[in-house]
C-alpha cells in the first residue's frame, strides 16, 4: 500500500482505496460513506477527487486528513479502527524522516529535532508541579463531567474534544460524547443514568472516572508536548 499524499501545506492524507483495504470493506461504501459525511458538513478535506482508472470505468478517490478518517471508520469494530490508527503512525513516522540525500537538510532536520526536544523536556519540567496537583487531585474526587476534566487539565474544550473523537477515544451518540465499549470497559469512564427532575426525560452520561482523568491528562500532555517539539 502506498497511498500516502503530501499536499501543498504539507499535510498528510489517506485514500478512500487505503480505508477501504485497512477496514476490509468495499471501496464504494467507503466513499458512500464519506460523501454523507461531507454533505453534513463534517469533514475538512478538500472535496476535490482524483480518478483512477482500474481497468473498468474510472472511479473517485477521496484522499481525507487524519480527523476526517477517523469520522469516516467510526462504525467500523475495533480492530479495524486500530488499523487505522496503526497505519497514521507509520505515515506520520515516514513524514518525520529527513531527505537524507541532502545534508543541508538533514543537518537542519536534526537540529530542529534536537531543539524541539530541548524545548519540550523545559515544558515538561514546568508542567511536572501541575501533574501532581492532578493526580492528587483525582485521587480525592469521583466521576467528572468533560468541562470539569478541560479545566482540570487546563485544555480547551473544542480543542480537548477534537482530540478525543479524532483518537477514537470517544464519538458522539445523540449531540453527547460517548465513551466506547472498551474504553468503559478498562475503567475509564463510566455511564451515569438518571431522570430530570423537571421532564421526567431518562438520560444518560458518560462521566471519566479517576483512572479516566489521569489517561486522558497523559494523553493531552504528550498531544502539547509534541505540538510544541514540532
Amino acid at each position: 500500500m502506498n497511498a500516502l499524499t503530501i499536499t501543498p501545506a504539507l499535510m498528510l492524507t489517506m485514500s478512500s482505496r487505503e480505508i477501504a483495504d485497512l477496514v476490509e470493506a468495499r471501496h464504494n461504501d467507503v466513499v458512500s460513506t464519506i460523501e454523507r459525511l461531507f454533505g453534513k458538513g463534517l469533514l475538512r478535506s478538500s472535496r476535490k477527487t482524483r480518478r483512477e482508472a482500474t481497468g473498468g470505468r474510472p472511479i473517485d478517490v477521496y484522499d481525507l486528513i487524519e480527523r476526517d478518517t477517523h469520522l469516516v471508520v467510526a462504525g467500523y469494530s475495533d480492530e479495524h479502527r486500530a488499523k487505522v490508527v496503526d497505519r497514521w503512525q507509520e505515515l506520520e513516522a515516514c513524514a518525520a524522516l529527513p531527505d537524507f540525500s541532502n545534508p543541508a537538510i538533514a543537518a537542519r532536520a536534526w537540529a530542529d529535532q534536537f531543539e524541539g526536544r530541548q524545548a519540550a523536556e523545559q515544558k515538561l519540567a514546568l508542567a511536572a508541579p501541575k501533574v501532581a496537583f492532578v493526580e492528587q487531585y483525582i485521587e480525592s474526587t469521583g466521576l467528572k463531567g468533560f468541562r470539569e476534566v478541560a479545566k482540570l487539565i487546563k485544555a480547551n474544550e473544542a480543542r480537548l474534544r477534537e482530540f478525543l473523537l479524532s483518537k477514537g477515544v470517544m464519538y458522539r451518540l445523540g449531540g453527547a460524547l460517548t465513551a466506547y465499549k472498551q474504553r468503559i470497559d478498562a475503567g475509564r469512564f463510566a455511564v451515569k443514568t438518571g431522570t430530570s427532575q423537571h421532564s421526567n426525560h431518562a438520560f444518560s452520561r458518560t462521566m471519566f472516572t479517576s483512572k479516566g482523568v489521569e489517561w486522558v491528562a497523559s494523553l493531552w500532555a504528550v498531544h502539547q508536548l509534541h505540538g510544541a517539539a514540532q
